[in-house]
């Protein structure tokens, strides 16, 4: 059975918008598209997303966040410093959250179905790669409420944006995670690591 992971750049307050570029979602008015970049300047967290993507996948994206990857990955030049994930991402599975799968055109790409949770189960149930997620912040609240998710991966910045859009939800399963791996960059991001970890525990201090 394999893992459904989810990585995200993550602020200290929570949103997870835009974090790559100033158009890339600017729903809502977000005002603070590519608030990673001024500390990628300095970054020395070694493999994107927190080594993610070191092993095979296939993608988990929602229709808004496969758009944005369709019109740029299958273009990136032949020389560009992120050649080698371009390879990985044209060549991998996607799998979409999507009303419209017959406009799917980026290849090896496929439509999750109208019940995604349980679509979601069956393809954790075959063989294959783990199955990672990117952006996507509605698809993943509907992973979290759902209780699917095997695994977190979250770059914290140092820093507060106030509005945009959120990791978590108010709809997220109560579940508890158990922190694998933990480090700091020097610029101040810290990466973690939680892995699913069975129920909510509860007790008292009286």
């Amino acid at each position: 059975m394999r893992k459904l992971i989810v990585p995200a750049f993550i602020s200290l307050d929570g949103v997870v918008q835009a974090p790559g570029g100033p158009q890339e979602d600017t729903s809502g008015g977000f005002a603070y598209g590519g608030w990673v970049w001024p500390f990628a300047q300095a970054d020395d967290s070694g493999e994107p997303m927190g080594g993610v993507f070191s092993q095979p996948f296939e993608l988990l994206l929602g229709r808004r966040t496969y758009d944005i990857f369709a019109a740029y990955w299958p273009h990136v030049a032949e020389d560009a410093p992120h050649r080698g994930l371009a390879d990985q991402f044209n060549g991998t599975a996607k799998h979409v959250a999507t009303h419209h799968p017959d406009t799917l055109a980026w290849q090896n790409s496929h439509a999750l179905g109208a019940d995604i949770a349980a679509a979601v189960r069956e393809l954790k149930r075959g063989d294959g790669p783990n199955l990672v997620t990117q952006g996507s912040s509605e698809l993943v609240h509907q992973l979290l409420a759902t209780d699917v998710v095997d695994e977190l991966r979250l770059l914290v910045y140092p820093i507060l944006l106030g509005r945009g859009k959120r990791l978590f939800d108010d709809k997220a399963h109560a579940s508890a995670f158990r922190l694998e791996e933990s480090r700091a960059t020097s610029n101040g991001v810290v990466i973690n690591r939680y892995i699913r970890d069975g129920e909510v525990k509860t007790g008292s201090f009286n």
